[in-house]
């Protein structure tokens, strides 16, 4: 950290002072938010150019389809049965066992979907952009590319960013049928509950707005999950071990980006949308 920051060693930071290697933080941390999202307009304003990345595009979003459907789909089960039982067992408490189904459902499509996408696709597909991003930064490909007049943002990172986003998308719509079939049969299963009460439920209080803002939240996090890639790949520092560090530190992020940017998300979809019958 003191190295990053232009200090070297505890010479430097008793001569500056505490209240001046602080500053020095804060102003640091200030410069890469800032580089973060100067890099987010920039990815987004190059989406609309031409030409298009098409074939980067494809071997991106296969890629990272390849690395995340089948543990999405593996982690979906147990999430959706651990949110049935949960829900299960505090609806018999409640004598409400008929809204097992709609609350546990709803639980699975708004909440626990988009994260186990966003998670690992984060975990998976970021991790593999910010370290080959890092690798050929380290290289000084990215540098040669800008000396022979091409972007590195629209050939490479626009490509990656787009290919998370529409995984994103597509996974959250098959994670939240598994997680959904798993509640239902655990629900059935083990709590004795009627598929009857269940679907009828969850057609009582479920509604489409459910639907859209669960894929909202899944092109969002997609988005963000990229660009933290992107940015902490494309700003490596100190050679092969810095770019490992890079990738930690785009995982760790991005996952509190992520956790933050629900609880706005989910706070704005209840203050705005009225519930089902409300």
């Amino acid at each position: 950290m003191e190295k990053e920051l232009g200090f070297n060693g505890k010479q430097d930071i008793e001569a500056y002072g505490i209240a001046a290697f602080n500053a020095k933080c804060r102003e640091s941390v200030t410069r890469q938010t800032g580089r973060l999202f100067a890099l987010a307009a920039e990815v987004t304003r190059a989406i609309f150019r031409r030409p298009f990345q098409f074939r980067e595009f494809v071997e991106q979003f296969w890629f990272i389809a390849s690395v995340t459907i089948l543990p999405a789909a593996l982690v979906s089960i147990p999430f959706g049965a651990v949110i049935a039982l949960q829900v299960g067992s505090l609806t018999q408490q409640l004598g409400a066992q008929s809204f097992t189904g709609g609350a546990s459902v709803l639980a699975v499509i708004q909440q626990a979907s988009p994260l186990i996408v966003a998670l690992l696709i984060a975990g998976a597909g970021g991790s593999a952009i910010c370290a080959d991003l890092g690798s050929r930064k380290i290289r000084e490909e990215l540098d040669a590319m800008e000396v022979m007049g091409v972007s590195p943002v629209q050939r490479l990172v626009v490509p990656r960013v787009l290919a998370t986003m529409s995984v994103a998308v597509l996974l959250n719509g098959m994670v939240s049928v598994v997680g959904t079939l798993g509640g239902y049969f655990f629900n059935i299963i083990l709590q004795g509950g009627t598929p009857g009460a269940y679907l009828s439920s969850f057609s009582a209080l479920a509604q489409l707005p459910d639907l859209y803002i669960s894929e909202l939240k899944a092109l969002i996090f997609g988005f963000i999950a990229g660009i933290v890639a992107a940015y902490r790949g494309l700003n490596p520092r100190g050679g092969p071990k810095g770019v490992g560090d890079a990738v930690n530190q785009s995982v760790v992020i991005t996952f509190m980006l992520l956790f933050f940017v629900n609880m706005v998300m989910t706070g704005l979809y209840l203050q705005i949308v009225p519930p089902k019958g409300g």
